[in-house]
């Protein structure tokens, strides 16, 4: 299936190609909003990867084998159902790119079912391919809300705004402050009752998937791969110029 999308004021198109087959739900997209926890039952090693079978604390209906299940914000393939049980093939990169490499046997995780396209976007667009991990730094109560600051790279902090989303371990949640090395969020009770941000502490780790909105945005603005071939005179259709005199930007 092919995508385009005709830019206001532009005669620029952008072209994107799913490869999902035409006969199958296009079910590779979460919302941030976790559905429940999920216990790790068992990991079993296979070769540089593992298999996790987690149990879940909520009635796994309407899925099946070949789903996609957010793990603590990971996007994971379910290969075996068994009421509330499901096993996931971890894969060497996503044991190296997120916390998963750190999980034990009786940890809890959060659990998100990829969304269906009829339904509501109550968090924001995640992708579930984390980006990063993040070191809790502080956690401060403020009234009936947690602050928690968030250590990260400066390499995900270019695609952070105040106000902006990020998903921790999965969670959709608002940057209340950015710096250049971290982040800030503020937790509300009914978050910290129904994520692992509410019980984890200072020092812990965490997935961080940054708002995919700022990498596309960067993308377009840089031109595509096949670009740094050209000759260095030519330019991108879409850059800052462009944006500025087509009323984009001021």
């Amino acid at each position: 299936m092919v995508v385009r999308v005709q830019l206001l004021h532009s005669s620029a198109t952008i072209t994107t190609i799913s490869t999902c087959p035409t006969n199958k739900t296009l079910d590779i997209m979460f919302t941030g909003i976790i559905e429940g926890f999920g216990k790790i039952g068992a990991i079993r090693s296979t070769g540089q990867g593992s298999r996790f079978a987690i149990d879940s604390d909520f009635v796994l209906d309407h899925t099946k084998i070949g789903d996609s299940i957010a793990v603590s914000g990971a996007c994971l393939t379910a290969v075996k159902l068994d009421d509330r049980r499901f096993e996931v093939d971890v894969s060497p990169e996503t044991l190296r790119t997120t916390t998963l490499a750190e999980a034990k046997i009786g940890d809890r995780v959060n659990l998100e079912r990829a969304m269906r396209f009829s339904d509501r976007i109550d968090g924001h667009l995640v992708s579930g391919h984390i980006d990063g991990i993040g070191m809790i730094k502080r956690r401060e109560t403020v009234g009936n809300a947690i602050i928690v600051n968030i250590e990260v790279a400066e390499s995900l902090t270019r695609y952070m705004i105040v106000k902006g989303s990020i998903a921790v371990d999965g969670t959709s949640l608002t940057i209340n402050a950015c710096e250049r090395s971290s982040f800030s969020v503020s937790i509300i009770p009914h978050t910290a009752k129904w994520s692992t941000v509410g019980f984890k502490s200072q020092g812990d780790r965490v997935n961080i998937e940054t708002d995919m909105i700022g990498k596309y945005v960067e993308r377009f603005l840089s031109g595509s791969p096949h670009q740094a071939n050209r000759n260095s005179s030519e330019k991108s259709g879409l850059d800052t110029e462009f944006l500025v005199k087509t009323g984009f930007m001021k």
